[in-house]
């Protein structure tokens, strides 16, 4: 009867049972960008799945050049899924005698091509065992993420049962929002985007929210981002807001400005949660926009995928980077000359163009650079023109013998503040990307045929891979703190950095004003101690978060990608102390190396006013108000006389108010102060 049973069960399925194994089905992995599913009927479980008895081993072998194209998955009879890798191997070749289970004792993060032995998988097999049956079909579900690339096939496979079983991961509060997503089913890739629903549950601060609360929904298109981000286990997505007719739709996500495009950041190769958000806030702090976000915790078709930043999808936008709309229609005189974002990255011939100047020093690397605003479809042959010959013109003028004349070199083409902030926030993080690629850049419209607009470099973007020591070139691997990120033409990138920084630092003018903005801001926001307290106040809100996110993806431990110089902490509070220690070396060796003297810097240091400060009665004759903000009272005022001579320091009355009286008359910049911080002074004319 045994046998009988055993012959009908492999008819049906063509498996073979082996106590309380069961084999699936094999074939070819297509490269076309289409899920491909193995199956296997399980049948003759008399038990519920559980903690007793369920599942408790995947075994498989798989044939396929480059690894990490591949996202395997496990999908049990209920359509409860476990994604048992993703992302792994890099250009390693087959997964050969692998197998996964919760007993083992190191993570398949850890491991290498082809993954031979027992590893833990990147996520929990205790998910399936939920109670279910277990009886019924069990897919296993394989992905090529790049299709048309690389080929592979699955030669065998099988899932196991036993006792002391794994149980279910469940997520059901935070202390962060909460952000679920919906694809009913559907996989996300790399264009085009795929309808969703997302839930945002988001209760009043300090108060946790419940996955299984009340939020608020939203449709969604998303589609992954990033690239070499998305080869990562926790993939990165953008995504769009949508009204119920599937058109854009501009909303305010979690207090942030309106707006219909937004990212999801992941955290996998950034184990402190911290480095893109510091570096923006700095920049922010300097008075620039840079991209607003918040941490949430993401749920993905029920699967906890970790912490992620919810952040604003860097554009033109009035509340992103303000610079005026370029229609189509706007070829000539004022109208083609702004505004334009562009960008050093990664390109193609139809997205970009070659400047007419090589990098110092590297006269065999060609620069392009990419259009982002208008997008390369939308711009006109007169706009690529414009910007073309402007970036030409400002390029002629830095490499020309006159660069540093302040009519007619390169000061009459950039904002030199946002090219001095840019290189402090870049060089604190010894970004390895931050003159090479994601270096965003935009110039506004002219505000007449007299009135250049300039060029100012921003938004910082894309620290994933800096502040740490890793293996590409001297630069990056110094352990000293030492090391100029804007030498990365050095290290044979394979994106050419303009290298703009070089011939502007031979200027003693920009240099000086280098240091004095250094020296500023490390008397305030950029001090040792307020960094400090930066991470440890960020490390303290992910606490509790961490924990979930790391036992989720199980790389604490693991260096990601290129390796890193160090040993990477296999604990949070081992990562928080790492990314500390680096930066303490990093600001000792900037202190000692910044480039320029400190002479001369009263006029030149503090940060943008965020709003211009407003000075009213201007002229004054008597008493003056000075605001920053409505909501931000100034502390204290300084007066300079035109020659940068300090006039007078002087403190508000009780109404607000700054009195002239000891001033002649005559033209003043009066430079607002609060909090410590130094703003940059506007003109104050008084007449009494």
């Amino acid at each position: 009867m045994f046998r009988k049973i055993l012959q009908i069960g492999m008819l049906l399925t063509g498996a073979l049972v082996f106590g309380q194994t069961f084999n699936g089905t094999t074939g070819p992995i297509s490269d076309d960008g289409q899920l491909n599913d193995y199956s296997v009927p399980v049948f003759g479980l008399s038990t519920p799945l559980g903690a007793s008895f369920g599942l408790v081993k995947v075994c498989l072998n798989i044939t396929h050049t480059w690894d990490s194209d591949l996202n395997v998955s496990l999908i049990a009879p209920d359509g409860t899924p476990v994604n048992l890798f993703s992302g792994l191997g890099g250009d390693g070749d087959n997964f050969s005698g692998t197998c996964l289970s919760q007993e083992a004792g190191e993570s398949i993060n850890q491991g290498s091509a082809p993954f031979t032995g027992l590893f833990r998988p990147q996520q929990t097999l205790g998910n399936v065992n939920n109670g279910q049956s277990g009886n019924g079909v069990w897919t296993l579900r394989i992905l090529d993420t790049y299709p048309d690339a690389d080929t592979g096939s699955v030669l065998g496979w099988s899932i196991e049962f036993g006792e002391n079983a794994a149980t279910p991961f469940v997520f059901t509060s935070s202390n962060l929002p909460i952000v679920i997503l919906n694809t009913n089913g559907q996989p996300i890739l790399d264009d085009p985007k795929v309808p969703a629903t997302m839930t945002i549950i988001s209760n009043d601060q300090g108060l946790p929210n419940f996955a299984n609360g009340t939020g608020t929904a939203y449709n969604i298109g998303i589609e992954v981002r990033g690239n070499y981000s998305q080869s990562l286990p926790q993939k990165p997505y953008k995504f769009e807001t949508y009204d119920t007719e599937g058109q854009e739709l501009d909303l305010s996500l979690l207090g942030m400005p309106e707006e219909h495009d937004w990212t999801l950041i992941s955290n996998y190769n950034d184990k402190v949660f911290m480095r893109n958000t510091m570096s923006y806030e700095l920049f922010r702090q300097m008075g620039h926009y840079a991209a607003r976000s918040q941490y949430c915790e993401v749920v993905l078709n029920g699967d906890y995928q970790g912490v992620y930043m919810l952040m604003e999808a860097l554009k033109r936008d009035n509340e992103r980077i303000d610079i005026a709309k370029l229609d189509a229609d706007e070829n000539a005189g004022v109208d083609v000359t702004g505004g334009y974002i562009l960008k050093c990255d990664y390109w193609n011939w139809d997205d970009s163009w070659q400047t007419q100047f090589t990098p110092i020093g590297h006269p065999e690397r060609d620069v392009h650079l990419v259009y982002e605003y208008p997008k390369p479809e939308n711009i006109t042959p007169e706009q690529q023109s414009y910007i073309q010959t402007f970036i030409n013109d400002f390029e002629t003028a830095l490499y020309g013998n006159n660069f540093s004349d302040t009519a007619t070199g390169y000061a009459k083409y950039i904002d030199t503040d946002s090219f001095i902030d840019y290189f402090i926030v870049n060089e604190l993080a010894r970004n390895i990307d931050g003159f090479r690629k994601s270096f965003w850049m935009h110039k506004d419209k002219d505000n007449s045929d007299s009135e250049l607009s300039k060029l100012a470099l921003g938004p910082v973007w894309d620290f994933d891979w800096a502040y740490k020591d890793i293996w590409s070139c001297s630069i990056f691997e110094a352990t000293d703190g030492s090391g100029w990120a804007y030498d990365i033409n050095d290290c044979n990138p394979d994106v050419a950095s303009p290298g703009w920084h070089i011939r502007l630092l031979q200027d003693p003018a920009f240099a000086n004003k280098l240091r004095c903005r250094w020296e500023s801001f490390r008397t305030s926001f950029m001090s040792d101690a307020a960094l400090l307290q930066y991470i440890d106040n960020t490390a303290a809100l992910l606490q509790e978060s961490q924990a979930r996110h790391f036992d989720r993806w199980g790389n604490l431990g693991v260096n990601t990608g290129t390796p890193e110089v160090q040993q990477d902490p296999a604990t949070f509070a081992g990562q928080i102390a790492k990314f500390k220690d680096w930066l303490l070396l990093r600001t000792a060796w900037l202190d000692a190396n910044i480039p320029g003297t400190t002479n001369d810097c009263a006029l030149s240091i503090g940060p943008r006013n965020p709003e211009n400060a407003k000075i009213y009665p201007n002229p004054a004759s008597d008493t003056f108000q000075l605001s920053l903000a409505s909501t931000c009272a100034v502390d204290k005022a300084a007066f300079y006389d035109v020659s940068g001579q300090l006039v007078k320091m002087a403190t508000p009355a009780r109404d607000g108010s700054f009195s002239v009286a000891e001033l002649a008359n005559g033209v003043y910049l009066c430079k607002p102060i609060v909090n410590g911080i130094a703003y940059r002074p506007v003109k104050l004319v008084v007449i009494h």
